[in-house]
């Protein structure tokens, strides 16, 4: 007789998950829209910079690109990390220099991880502030006439080298 209960209790539970699939399959289908489109999402304290290794914990300063024949994903933990990946990984991955390539920032300025406002990287100026990696640069929309342009501080954060 407790065979018979187990195999039926395993019976329902196995129907149950079977009728729990389709519910799962669509949630996993949901989409974030808080990221804008095409990036992959930024897992907080836990994703680490592709350069350094440091875990992407604030916010104000992170940045990823996106793309290649795998549309594949680098993150990172300061602008400085962007621009230094991007130089040394220019040979083994020709593909970033190509339009469809996509690259996002963090402005400094956004309210909280929940409201990030993200730019392309060479479209919004820079102003300084301490950085995680200590490259020192972050974007803004709202820079004031102190600030550089991407190529400005692209080439002030490779000239400081690292």
């Amino acid at each position: 007789m407790c065979n018979q209960h187990r195999r039926q209790f395993l019976g329902r539970l196995a129907t149950r998950g079977l009728l729990l699939t389709p519910l799962a399959a669509a949630l996993s289908g949901c989409t974030d829209d808080k990221w804008p489109e095409g990036m992959k999402s930024i897992i907080w304290d836990r994703d680490t910079c592709v350069r350094c290794n440091m875990a992407i914990s604030d916010r104000r300063f992170a940045a990823e690109l996106r793309g290649g024949p795998k549309d594949t994903v680098f993150k990172f933990d300061d602008p400085g990390c962007l621009v230094f990946w991007l130089e040394e990984k220019r040979e083994r991955f020709p593909w970033m220099d190509d339009a469809s390539t996509r690259l996002w920032v963090a402005d400094y300025n956004s309210k909280s991880r929940d409201e990030m406002v993200w730019h392309d990287p060479r479209q919004v100026r820079y102003v300084t502030r301490t950085s995680p990696m200590g490259y020192n640069y972050a974007a803004a929309s709202e820079a004031g006439t102190d600030s550089l342009s991407y190529d400005e501080m692209r080439q002030q954060t490779l000239a400081k080298g690292k």
